[in-house]
């Protein structure tokens, strides 16, 4: 791989506590550390449990419990979200599941500038980075802020034995993305090529172990780690036609977000292979296999994960409208967006042939 001898890197500010059994036993810890007294504690319906050990472990230092986010964080959850934390006088807020909870809770920070725990549950890698997103009127839209970025990330492995394999393998991926545009971005530098590399190597080696023993822990902690550099990754550059596509399918059109990311990111990169040789040959490296569109496809395909966007619903006639949001969007690219260039690229993905 060529050296990249002109380059800017931003370190994140922020803590992580990676250990089995750190939500229940870190958090508090991490609150204190923060000098919250009033904590809300944030998260979806299907993690609601989880959330509330954690909101019993910090005893008086819990604000309360809202349990309402949703997938790609509708406007008026965020709305709704705000006005509780206002009203619980709440000083911080400790977002507890996966991608949704931790966004609904950076839509908090966003409005409040109260500062944000994360504690996540899936491999979705939001609580490694300054960006938020917001839905509204069928259009998702994302920003950076770093008022958004977790000051303290628990990652507990044991919290991630309760995901079904079909989503450990959706969001599993879904990180592994955040990892391969990260090595494109023209934001990219030698440490993010690294932490790309053993992120995407860590992550593919505890999939299939996953998907046939769910409850080893130890390919549990090691997804976990790669989850956390592919999120590192994503955090520190700029994102590529990839994440805008996805952005699009799912504000738009409602689809799943980390079904979403598998099905389209084999041929968001065969897109961009020819314009980044380097992001090629750095991904061959790390997933030992000379076509990496065609290895990242055949890996979703053994594990039973969705392999075309007909599979989530998406309707043929939807393409055109798709493409032409995608392409009318600036963002740095390695290759250029065009409508016909997007175009194609989704009606592959609909197809689910091998890119």
């Amino acid at each position: 791989m060529t050296f990249m001898g002109d380059f800017t890197y931003e370190s994140r500010p922020g803590r992580v506590v990676f250990r089995p059994g750190a939500a229940l036993t870190a958090t508090p810890g991490e609150v204190e550390h923060l000098g919250l007294r009033r904590a809300l504690v944030v998260c979806g319906r299907r993690g609601e449990a989880v959330a509330r050990a954690v909101a019993d472990a910090l005893g008086d230092s819990c604000a309360g419990l809202h349990a309402e986010a949703r997938m790609h964080v509708p406007v008026e959850d965020a709305d709704r979200a705000e006005t509780v934390a206002r009203a619980a006088g709440a000083d911080g807020v400790v977002a507890v599941g996966g991608g949704s909870s931790i966004g609904l809770g950076k839509a908090i920070a966003l409005r409040t500038g109260l500062p944000l725990i994360a504690v996540p549950s899936t491999y979705a890698g939001s609580e490694m980075t300054p960006v938020w997103g917001l839905t509204e009127g069928g259009a998702k839209r994302t920003g950076r802020d770093p008022r958004v970025q977790p000051r303290s990330v628990v990652y507990d492995p044991e919290l991630t034995l309760s995901l079904p394999v079909p989503l450990t393998v959706t969001s599993g991926i879904n990180a592994l993305a955040h990892a391969v545009e990260a090595l494109y971005a023209p934001d990219t530098s030698p440490l993010i090529a690294l932490m790309a590399q053993d992120g995407v190597r860590a992550m593919t080696e505890a999939l299939p172990l996953l998907a046939v023993d769910p409850a080893d822990l130890e390919a549990r902690s090691r997804a976990l780690y790669g989850a956390w550099l592919c999120g590192a990754c994503l955090g520190a550059t700029t994102m590529g036609l990839h994440h805008k596509l996805c952005h699009v399918l799912g504000g738009t059109f409602g689809l799943p977000h980390a079904e979403t990311h598998t099905v389209v990111l084999p041929y968001a990169l065969a897109y961009n292979a020819p314009a980044a040789p380097d992001a090629s040959t750095a991904l061959s490296r790390a997933l030992v296999a000379d076509d990496p569109p065609g290895a990242l496809w055949d890996l979703a395909g053994r594990l039973g994960a969705p392999r075309s966007l007909a599979e989530l619903g998406l309707k043929e006639t939807d393409l055109a409208q798709a493409a032409v949001q995608v392409a009318g969007q600036p963002y740095a690219n390695p290759r250029p967006v065009t409508a016909d260039g997007v175009r194609e690229v989704l009606q592959a993905a609909y197809e689910g042939r091998r890119p």
